[in-house]
Formats: C-alpha cells, sequence, structure tokens
C-alpha cells in the first residue's frame, strides 16, 4: 500500500459483512451513490465484488485525493471518479441514482446535516430505489451497548453536534421523503445496515 492512500482499519473489518446485506439490497440496482465514501476503501472493495453496479463515489473536498487513490490502484470500470458532495450544499452534483449507499456517517453529521441527506434522497433517488446505512443505532431512546454509549460520550466530547442517532428519529425522517424500512440488519461492533425503499 502507498503512502498516498489513507487507511481505515474499521472498514477493513465492516466490509465482508456490509457486503453481504448490499449483495441482496443492491442486487437489482444499477447506479449507487456513496454519500461520505471516506478513504475510499468500501467504494474498491464493494465495486470488485458487485461489479454490475456503476459504484459514485462522493465526499467533502479534503478526502477526494484519498479516495482517488484507491480508485486508481483498483482501476476499475464501473467506479468513476470521485464527486465533490456536502449534503448541506445544493444543487448535488448527481441527479438521479436508483441506489444510496452511506456508512459511519450519521453519527458524525449535525442533526440538521442527516436532515438535509434525507431530502437530498427526496430530489435524487428514482422512484422504487435503496438507501443502506450503515453505522451504530440507538434503539428507542437506548443504546445497544455500553460501548456504543461510550462512544457517544466521545463522539459529543470531541464535537457537540455529534451522536449515535436513534433509528425511530431516523424512520420518521425517512418517511417524510418517501423512504419506508424494509431491512434492519444487526452486523459485528454493535453496528448495523438498514435499507428503506423509496
Amino acid at each position: 500500500m502507498s503512502n498516498e492512500k489513507p487507511f481505515s482499519a474499521a472498514c477493513e473489518r465492516n466490509r465482508e459483512p456490509i457486503l453481504g446485506v448490499l449483495r441482496e439490497a443492491f442486487a437489482d440496482r444499477r447506479d449507487v451513490l456513496e454519500i461520505g465514501s471516506g478513504t475510499g476503501q468500501h467504494a474498491a472493495y464493494f465495486a470488485t465484488r458487485m461489479p454490475w453496479l456503476r459504484w459514485q463515489t462522493s465526499d467533502r473536498a479534503e478526502n477526494l485525493p484519498g479516495i482517488r487513490a484507491w480508485l486508481a490502484e483498483a482501476n476499475l470500470a464501473n467506479t468513476p471518479a470521485p464527486l465533490r458532495l456536502d449534503v448541506a450544499q445544493t444543487p448535488w452534483p448527481v441527479s438521479a441514482c436508483d441506489a444510496v449507499f452511506s456508512a459511519n456517517t450519521l453519527h458524525i453529521m449535525s442533526w440538521a446535516e442527516v436532515e438535509a441527506l434525507f431530502a437530498g434522497m427526496g430530489r435524487v433517488l428514482a422512484p422504487g430505489g435503496v438507501l443502506a446505512i450503515y453505522g451504530p443505532f440507538n434503539i428507542d431512546g437506548r443504546f445497544t451497548s455500553d460501548s456504543n454509549e461510550a462512544f457517544d460520550r466521545a463522539l459529543r466530547a470531541a464535537a457537540p453536534h455529534r451522536g449515535i442517532r436513534d433509528a425511530r428519529d431516523v424512520d420518521a425522517l425517512a418517511a417524510r421523503h418517501g423512504l419506508h424500512l424494509i431491512a434492519d440488519h444487526a452486523l459485528p461492533a454493535n453496528n448495523r445496515c438498514r435499507v428503506w425503499r423509496r
């Protein structure tokens, strides 16, 4: 691995369980927008193993060089250049897609940004389109583990706008934009991959 490429150990650990969910959720999809692609590791891994998908990465400007490095090494035909996308800024650089994926973003964003992400689904996700989001969620106002509670404290200490979101609140927000929960997968390390359909 070159020194130019950022690396996330968490991506290496969680990619296989997430892939198991996405193979099913995106089996009949064609154009995926990944929001908050981070290092680019997930994109390189998933696009290799799901070659029927056009996997469009996106993130804020500061993360694009790392994503480009991962995609350049993977050298895949189904991964176009990453797009600069801030969920709170409109218009988005994508007009339409039939699937969206995001990992470990909702607890980093402010709630206003989470709202902006779901509002964006109402604009770009095609009818019948699928949204899959991976990360920690609270259930009915409660942490699902002591480690998630500690993680939430650390998030809020670093930046008060951050924190683990409650599944019920996210589902209500999704419903306002025409998205209904169709699957909720418990994955390792007290994370979940939740899937909605528009």
